[in-house]
């Protein structure tokens, strides 16, 4: 397993789901040694394999890099779980192994989120600086009738599932040595199709962290959630509170211009948030995860994945990071 102790604040390349020839390339050629799939393309209909994992990690290695995490699992692995419906106790076995076949097969952080009907917008192609495409939510565009699970679920009945959970997977967590990361609700508004969204606010980060302590539970702190929640206000904070307790295990850095129920994301310094003032931040609270660069507006002539805009974004944290680096 990866000492990530040893290791400083730097910049990685994710939110792909296969490592490829090309994105292995990619990568080195942005400059990054550190690499995390989201909802990574391995078999299994209810679980991940070590098999599986284990070539995964080794084809990271080959390419000279370091496969940092594997964010997001299929819901369908647990959204009996979410939802606290016939079936979790199945569900909870499948996830306790794939966490113990990580341990295994040296992969240290595993990112998870507690979104049922996962992450929503209501436009992909809105125009931001220069034409680039990004993404956008108006809660005002949402259709408030249309249930996505059936009915309408309560706070406490997510809250009381997120508990069982919790309490179930840790101790496993322990003895496997993988880190889970919560990312928070995207957007983080009360609810959507009948589900509450619970992990919209500080509050609720710190009883989820507090609640369910444990050195193998964190954050992936997604920037741009926290500048959804109040239009950029608190997300210093919120780093200095984490960050200083070694909560925040790795970081999507990116922004909105907005808030939570009306936002449109924008390249790094166009949004709420100056990025500058957040590297200096997680220096001074001695942040020493990874960084990726999460969502990008795309570029002209760009790829379904976005090379050009995460090649622009990935340059520029890593400038950041470099000017607060420099001695003096």
């Amino acid at each position: 397993m990866i000492d990530l102790s040893t290791l400083p604040m730097r910049v990685g390349l994710g939110q792909m789901n296969e490592l490829t020839d090309e994105q292995l390339l990619f990568v080195k050629q942005c400059g990054c040694d550190d690499v995390q799939l989201n909802t990574p393309k391995l078999p299994g209909e209810e679980r991940w394999e070590y098999d599986d994992l284990a070539a995964l990690r080794e084809r990271a290695e080959k390419a000279g890099l370091r496969l940092m995490a594997l964010e997001n699992v299929p819901v369908r692995f647990y959204d009996q779980i979410m939802l606290g419906q016939p079936g979790r106790e199945r569900q909870l076995e499948n996830m306790q192994q794939t966490v113990r076949n990580m341990g295994r097969a040296g992969i240290p952080i595993l990112g998870y989120h507690w979104m049922p009907n996962g992450v929503w917008r209501t436009r992909w192609d809105a125009p931001v600086r220069g034409g680039a495409g990004a993404t956008q939510f108006r809660m005002a565009d949402v259709k408030e009738n249309a249930l996505t699970h059936g009915r309408e679920y309560s706070e406490e009945e997510l809250w009381a599932s997120y508990d069982w959970y919790l309490e179930r997977m840790l101790p496993v967590c322990e003895e496997a040595g993988v880190r889970i990361a919560l990312h928070p609700d995207d957007p983080p508004v009360p609810s959507l199709g009948g589900v509450p969204r619970l992990f919209r606010c500080f509050d609720a980060f710190r009883r989820a962290l507090e609640v369910h302590d444990s050195p193998m539970h964190g954050l992936d702190f997604c920037h741009g959630c926290w500048s959804e929640m109040h239009g950029g206000e608190g997300v210093l904070d919120a780093l200095r509170f984490f960050g200083s307790r070694g909560k925040i295990f790795y970081i999507h850095l990116r922004d909105v211009v907005g808030t939570a129920d009306d936002f449109t994301e924008v390249f790094l310094g166009d949004g709420n948030v100056n990025p500058a003032d957040v590297i200096r931040t997680l220096k001074e609270v001695g942040f020493n995860g990874f960084i990726i660069d999460d969502h990008v507006p795309h570029m002209v002539n760009d790829t379904p994945w976005g090379h050009r805009g995460r090649a622009w974004s990935t340059g520029y944290i890593q400038a950041l990071i470099a000017a607060v680096d420099r001695p003096g």
